[in-house]
């Protein structure tokens, strides 16, 4: 084998070997690759997720405010019936 041969044969090898190479690459990437409607249902997903959390956060502002509101009205309530229990007393007080 000559030395122009030997030069040929080598050059023809590492094409060969390139070509595999770069085929291999491209069929990695052609199955790997996400797909557009995936990217879509991503961000569909995330959109609804972040409504989902702000309409829990909006849920929880208003149950709190609620069981203050309940809270105060209690309290009133239970002030209410503390004086009426006192008149009731004082009423009994008076009459024996």
């Amino acid at each position: 084998m000559s030395r122009t041969e030997f030069i040929i044969a080598t050059a023809i090898v590492l094409f060969i070997a390139f070509s595999l190479g770069w085929f291999a690459n491209w069929l990695v990437h052609r199955f790997t690759r996400v797909a557009q409607s995936d990217v879509d249902e991503l961000e569909r997903m995330s959109q609804e997720l972040h409504e989902a959390e702000e309409t829990r956060d909006q849920a929880i502002i208003y149950l709190q405010q609620r069981e203050a509101e309940l809270t105060n009205q209690l309290s009133q309530t239970e002030a209410e019936l503390a004086a009426a229990m006192e008149g009731l007393r004082d009423a009994r007080a008076q009459l024996g």
